[in-house]
């Protein structure tokens, strides 16, 4: 049943059955703070107890993330140290690699790898471009000598100009100059490749908006053709609140058999949610998401099972913080008695949330690896806001990640 009290869609109501059996006996205890918060002192877990109690207050984070944007670009320095101190703190590695290495060697010591994640999005220079695309190519580098680092995380958006994307639509460019200036991003992108295909380092495309959706899919299938044909190289990225994706999922798995290549698969609920709603109704299209999160919910569960089912030829990742959808890939892969480190099944979430699921599947011999983001301060605001809107609450309801701070300290003799 949804929240509505009408009953799960009938192609996904095998799978909601499945998931409520696997709830009974769980092959993994996602409820053991004991496990996800070992690698904190108490002096952290309290800091992390008073930065969720702000976060959870919903109009402090909404003018908070208009202040702090403005702030930010005024470059008002005590502001910036502020931020570094707390929230940037929380959720990102350091402002750049170097920085970032103690976090990394934190992760792996509880075998978590790390996918690195240059905070870079929304550029709109050459300049900035060819830096986004220099700085991927030297995480890789990083990455290559690090078994910590299997991934390093791409935006199209800091190689591309946004209506560049938005304009083609995935097509071919129509004239001169806007063909010289896609070329030039297809040749970004395949540098950033193919020094990932020369290291056992892989490279994770991120989904963005629906409206350039094309343009980012056309450049992971073309990667993805050129480079997965011995181990999946690259990955597109699949954002299953949109009603199409799971099919687009199984049609992307479909080419890439016929290409004779593995077929590279990131599952993620989406990030976009109100802008995409938004702008379909200011525009006069049909919203291009779900009506409803449970409807998401079972495309998302039907997409891990048809990529577990298929794991020889799908390389993917289970980029979810949702416990039930974690549960079922873990469940599924005991069941079948895969390897559970077998490297085409991937669970991984966001640096400085859900530690109660990347830890305790850590524990249990699964793949998992954190996303974590690095870069300048003023860079990764965009990125810090949408985790702060994230773990806010509307009601005052305390957020699932307060909860499970709380319940360690509690357990510690801490509240």
């Amino acid at each position: 049943m949804d929240h509505t009290g009408k009953p799960v869609p009938t192609k996904h109501a095998a799978i909601e059955k499945m998931v409520e059996s696997f709830r009974k006996n769980p092959v993994v205890d996602f409820t053991n703070t004991r496990v996800a918060f070992a690698h904190k002192s108490d002096r952290e877990l309290r800091k992390m107890a008073w930065l969720f109690g702000l976060m959870n207050k919903h109009w402090l984070v909404g003018i908070g993330s208009k202040l702090g944007i403005a702030a930010i670009r005024m470059h008002l320095p005590f502001v910036e140290s502020v931020v570094k101190h707390t929230i940037f703190e929380q959720f990102c590695g350091g402002t750049s690699l170097e920085e970032s290495r103690p976090t990394i060697r934190k992760l792996f010591d509880s075998r978590v790898q790390t996918i690195l994640d240059f905070g870079a999005e929304g550029k709109e220079t050459e300049a900035d471009f060819e830096q986004t695309k220099s700085e991927n190519i030297r995480a890789i580098e990083f990455g290559a000598g690090h078994d910590s680092v299997p991934v390093v995380s791409t935006k199209v958006t800091g190689l591309a100009r946004f209506g560049l994307l938005e304009e083609l639509k995935g097509q071919e460019p129509e004239n001169e100059k806007l063909r010289a200036e896609w070329q030039t991003v297809v040749d970004r992108l395949d540098e950033i490749c193919a020094a990932a295909a020369k290291t056992d380092v892989t490279v994770y495309i991120d989904a963005e908006e629906t409206w350039i959706q094309d343009s980012i899919d056309a450049l992971a299938n073309e990667m993805m053709a050129r480079y997965n044909r011995e181990r999946a190289v690259v990955f597109n990225t699949f954002q299953l609140y949109c009603t199409d994706r799971l099919e687009y999922l199984k049609t992307s798995y479909a080419q890439a058999r016929r290409g004779g290549y593995l077929l590279g698969a990131k599952l993620v609920r989406g990030a976009y949610l109100e802008k995409e709603r938004e702008r379909a109704e200011e525009m006069g299209y049909p919203s291009p998401v779900h009506e409803t999160k449970e409807a998401t919910d079972a495309d998302y569960n039907a997409a891990v099972q048809f990529c577990v089912e298929n794991y020889e030829h799908i390389a993917f990742c289970n980029a979810s913080h949702n416990a039930d959808s974690n549960l079922l890939q873990a469940e599924l892969i005991a069941e079948k008695g895969i390897d559970r480190k077998h490297p085409h099944l991937y669970f991984c979430q966001l640096y400085g949330m859900s530690d109660n699921l990347s830890f305790n599947l850590a524990k249990e011999g699964y793949n998992v690896s954190k996303y974590v983001p690095y870069g300048p301060v003023k860079d990764v605001v965009p990125y810090l806001i949408r985790r702060a809107q994230e773990n806010s609450s509307v009601t005052g309801d305390m957020s699932r990640e307060y909860q499970l701070v709380w319940k360690e300290m509690k357990r510690r003799g801490l509240a």
